[in-house]
């Protein structure tokens, strides 16, 4: 008998290809779902609906990629409906039967229904591109009340995308996405960092409940710094392929070939002069067998301007972060996503371009879908700081006390990682440092948010005013004396899961001087 599994579902539903992804309650690893005659591979689903009227014949999917060659597929196979939900400037295919929005009703719907019986999905994260955010999100919580699960979170793409491959929150990224029929670029500042709470996830849905309208919870998406794109994507280098051996191709059926040596091509295992054999339909329905090697695919992609065209976008983009007094030096990684920056010339394109930035290319489709499961687990157990906590310190120009925050209301405790501060000698010859620790105290103001998968109550930030706490102060005394501005002390603060603040000090010769409980957050 197959073992039910019970946690959270992640689905991202992107333009070409949407992905499903689940990660059990008791278990850190994540699985890809396949569901029959829906996915193409596990966890992959092609973004396509066939819908015929009158019979009202739904598939989507694979099942709705087959029928592309059938006839009247203008008017019943839709695809590329997912960015034109929420989005009003696009124009619409007036020979489609389904609007966009119908199209991905009904595509979410029939996923919905198929997911396989032994997941027990108590919590559903859903992803949402960042530049449409405010429309899409809207049609997602018009249809989520119709969807039986209890709780119902969202996310933001490039936020979800940069946890899938660990980059740091607070960071600044720029992300290439190549997908079928889209090229995106963008730089984005991600939310959270040194003293600043973490990134979370908008919570839709709880026990049930409609919660969008109702919660106070301020949603920490990305900030866009820069962006631009165009509607060239990896379906259009398919036909650039057929071109290449039949001009005046008539057969849709040659472009999925073309897609499946594309592919294969875009293999870093295979070799440059190696020759694939591909089998295409000519006039007269007669099937031709052609050689491609990766040497003439890099031409094809040369000759039809691709990398000067791409070339042009880095230029927009570049340009419009430098009015932000963003430059690249400001990165902390490139994020390849989407198939088509899987093929190594563009690899090798973006590499020579910002050579000094680390490229990280994870699984180019599951990337986003992994990420909203990493901001909502279903393994972690944390609570949530109702109040900030700060660190007293001298300014010594006006020689007056100011608080340093440590660590800021909504952020997770115990802490995984710990805050670092480096302080320096305000007198002549210092050898002892106090630490005084003080805590925001406001009017209490409940409300719901959703942190690490887990809905908790917490308080709304209000006007902060610091209470330093009625504790003797901790005194750390140093070998050496210093003067002043001189850095001697290094402090690494964390919470333990008994919800104790401790500090660790080291000497600026990193020599350990000890730890040291500061006492109870509560």
């Amino acid at each position: 008998m197959e073992e039910n599994l019970s946690g959270t579902l992640a689905i991202d539903l992107g333009n070409t290809n949407t992905v499903v992804a689940f990660q059990d309650e008791k278990d850190i690893n994540t699985i890809l779902v396949e569901i029959p005659n829906i996915t193409s591979s596990p966890g992959v689903i092609p973004t396509a609906v066939w819908f015929e009227k009158p019979s009202e014949i739904l598939k989507i999917g694979d099942s709705a990629l087959k029928m592309i060659n059938s006839s009247n597929s203008e008017l019943f196979f839709h695809s590329n409906f997912k960015r034109l939900i929420g989005n009003p400037v696009e124009k619409i295919n007036q020979k489609n039967i389904l609007s966009p929005t119908e199209c991905g009703e009904k595509f979410f719907k029939f996923l919905w229904a198929n997911i396989p019986q032994k997941y027990k999905i108590k919590r559903l994260v859903l992803t949402a591109p960042i530049d449409t955010y405010k429309g899409y999100r809207e049609w997602l919580v018009n249809l989520c009340e119709e969807i039986s699960v209890d709780e119902i979170a969202l996310v933001d793409e490039p936020t979800a995308a940069s946890l899938g491959i660990n980059v740091p929150f607070g960071s600044k990224i720029m992300t290439l996405d190549i997908g079928g029929s889209t090229i995106d670029m963008n730089i984005v500042k991600i939310e959270g960092g040194e003293g600043k709470s973490d990134p979370i996830a908008e919570l839709l849905k709880f026990k049930g409940n409609n919660v969008s309208s109702i919660s106070k919870q301020k949603v920490r998406c990305a900030e866009i710094i820069s962006k631009s794109g165009s509607k060239i994507g990896g379906k259009d280098i398919d036909q650039w392929i057929v071109d290449f051996f039949i001009p005046d191709n008539k057969y849709p059926i040659n472009l999925l070939k073309a897609e499946v040596i594309k592919c294969k091509l875009s293999s870093s295992a295979i070799k440059d002069d190696n020759k694939y054999p591909t089998k295409l339909l000519t006039e007269g329905h007669q099937e031709k067998e052609f050689f491609l090697s990766r040497e003439t695919f890099e031409k094809i992609i040369i000759e039809n301007n691709l990398l000067n065209h791409l070339n042009s976008l880095l230029k927009d983009l570049l340009n419009e972060a430098r009015g932000k007094y963003c430059t690249v030096d400001d990165l902390s990684a490139i994020i390849l996503v989407g198939g088509g920056t899987q093929i190594p010339l563009i690899k090798e394109w973006i590499a020579k371009k910002i050579p000094k930035i680390h490229i990280k290319s994870p699984p180019p489709i599951e990337s986003i879908a992994l990420g909203a499961l990493a901001m909502t687990p279903g393994v972690k157990i944390k609570d949530i700081l109702n109040k900030g906590l700060s660190i007293r310190l001298l300014n010594k120009r006006e020689q007056t006390h100011f608080w340093h925050p440590i660590f800021c209301k909504g952020q997770t405790w115990p802490t995984e990682n710990p805050f670092k501060l480096i302080l320096q000698a305000s007198k002549i010859n210092q050898k002892i440092f106090e630490i005084i620790i003080g805590e925001t105290k406001k009017d209490r103001e409940y409300d719901v948010i959703f942190e690490n998968g887990l809905p908790k109550l917490s308080e709304i930030q209000s006007e902060e005013e610091i209470i330093r706490w009625d504790k003797k102060p901790l005194k750390i005394l140093l070998k050496n004396s210093s003067n002043i501005g001189e850095d001697n002390l290094i402090l690494f603060f964390k919470i333990n899961k008994k919800a104790d603040l401790l500090v660790k000090c080291f000497d600026i010769q990193d020599e350990f001087l000890g730890e040291y409980n500061l006492g109870n957050i509560y």
